[in-house]
């Protein structure tokens, strides 16, 4: 499997509160997040790990240029307006990549229900793409994902009034009419990730909803704190 990673954010909000470090930096239980990403990619088999990181962070290059010396790992350093725009630059064109596991380094996981994230999509080969998604709403702007009788998506909306239990996770998986509609996608224009899903949709591509028990994201200092429970909890099980 190949993976990529959008690292490239500004980390804006953790830096006014007071981290001063990339946010994929951030240690959760003495772990920085991207470690913790690239790690847990690894014991799933990894090819290639493709990572965004924007052109002001000397700090989290040098860390990946160190880690690049023994993993197979591939940095792009440019920064973009959105993650989709950072998506694009990971994926769009590249050969050899017929299937790809993208997420955002601020996206904390049970590392055994990613392993079987990773496992189900890779024996559904009929799947344009599958993603994961979680009851747990921890979101200032959540990503509602509707779902027929048979887990297929049928719908992204920025509001419920569908009634779905489910929002985006932000862990997705692609297959090649997928990440060419990624491409598409942004060269006419669209400029957030949730209107290229809308997009996949609109375009046909079966997509598969993946439950996650809970998915956690770190955009503020409390966030840390939040994260470092749920992976307490997550050893201790």
């Amino acid at each position: 499997m190949n993976y990529a990673i959008i690292a490239a954010g500004e980390g804006s909000r953790l830096a006014s509160e007071g981290f001063q470090l990339p946010k994929p930096m951030v240690p959760l239980c003495g772990e920085m997040m991207i470690d913790r990403l690239i790690g847990i990619f690894m014991r799933n088999q990894a090819e290639r790990i493709r990572i965004i990181i924007n052109e002001n962070s000397p700090e989290l290059e040098a860390h990946l240029l160190e880690l690049r010396k023994d993993l197979p790992i591939d940095i792009i350093k440019k920064s973009t307006p959105s993650s989709l725009h950072s998506a694009f630059e990971l994926l769009d064109g590249v050969a050899g990549i017929d299937a790809v596991c993208l997420t955002t380094t601020d996206t904390i996981f049970r590392e055994e229900e990613f392993a079987e994230f990773i496992s189900a999509f890779e024996s559904n080969a009929d799947l344009g793409g599958q993603m994961a998604v979680t009851s747990f709403i921890d979101d200032e702007s959540p990503l509602f994902v509707h779902v027929n009788e048979s887990g297929i998506i049928t719908a992204f909306t920025d509001s419920n009034e569908m009634q779905t239990p489910y929002i985006s996770g932000g862990i997705y998986c692609l297959r090649k009419k997928a990440i060419e509609v990624l491409g598409k996608s942004v060269r006419s224009g669209t400029s957030r990730m949730r209107n290229f899903q809308r997009q996949l949709v609109a375009e046909g591509i079966e997509l598969k909803a993946y439950p996650f028990s809970k998915i956690v994201d770190v955009d503020h200092v409390s966030d840390i704190e939040t994260a470092e429970s749920f992976l307490s909890q997550e050893h201790l099980a």
